[in-house]
């Protein structure tokens, strides 16, 4: 049983405010992580023993909420994390894992590794470019990424701009309470985040990376052997923006992005 640490530590928290992520290494078991690849893997319709079966670079499945996704998303470690970051009594409880693009090793390119922000409300549009984000993060507390896989540098893991967070804050920032559309924020392709530091996101299955929601974030081909798999789920909020609260690590990331008063 790996030894497990509390999360999170005051370094820990500077450094999300400050690059926009932070990794959590046993945040859930190994055994869970196993359970939850057999119900997804029978979802592919592949075989894990069978290589011949695996004719696409990425198979998209949905949201889960079988008890090892839940169980996943809700460990003492995580809730205490959840805590430090979003602020107490200010999120709700993952009610299971997804969505997962389970990528498999192809020479063939994914087609949506492209670099782009998770946006969090407005999905009433059938027109999902106009979906939208505001400075406030309205609808999304974190971005989390769950490895339920070994995910090392071949294994097309999620590549992160380090920082990229506070640039698309300050691009936030004019459109107010309304936000910018995802055809907004992606007019110039996120050329504006380009030279950030680039990141990418492995670690052995039960880990977890907690995102700042505006990060910039892409998928890349995979080039190993195995098959990657891998949640992206939101955490979401318990309600809007309080001003009366103390602000969380995610307010004072955007606060000192934007040079707003702590």
């Amino acid at each position: 049983m790996p030894h497990i640490t509390p999360a999170l530590d005051a370094a820990q928290i500077d450094a999300f405010i400050a690059d926009g992520f932070v990794r959590i290494d046993n945040a859930f078991p190994r055994e869970l992580a196993d359970e939850a690849r057999a119900i997804l893997w029978r979802d592919t319709g592949c075989d894990p023993d069978d290589r011949a079966t695996w004719t696409r670079p990425v198979i998209r499945l949905g949201f889960y909420h079988d008890a090892p996704f839940r169980a996943a998303a809700n460990t003492p470690v995580l809730h205490a994390a959840y805590d430090r970051l979003v602020g107490e009594g200010r999120w709700l409880p993952p009610r299971g894992l997804g969505t997962f693009p389970v990528r498999f090793p192809s020479s063939e390119g994914p087609g949506d590794d492209g670099w782009h922000v998770d946006v969090s409300f407005g999905f009433e549009n059938p027109d999902f470019m106009e979906w939208r984000a505001n400075v406030k993060s309205s609808g999304r507390a974190l971005l989390m990424l769950f490895l339920l896989s070994d995910v090392g540098p071949q294994d097309a893991p999620t590549r992160i701009r380090k920082g990229s967070h506070a640039v698309i804050a300050r691009e936030l920032l004019p459109f107010g309470e309304a936000g910018a559309t995802l055809r907004q924020l992606s007019a110039d392709g996120y050329a504006s985040s380009a030279g950030c530091e680039e990141d990418l996101a492995t670690g052995p299955a039960g880990t977890v990376y907690l995102c700042h929601p505006f990060l910039v974030h892409a998928a890349q081909p995979h080039r190993g052997t195995g098959v990657k798999f891998m949640a992206q789920p939101p955490l979401l909020p318990k309600g809007e923006f309080d001003p009366a609260l103390p602000p969380s690590p995610v307010q004072v990331a955007i606060r000192k992005a934007c040079g707003l008063t702590m």
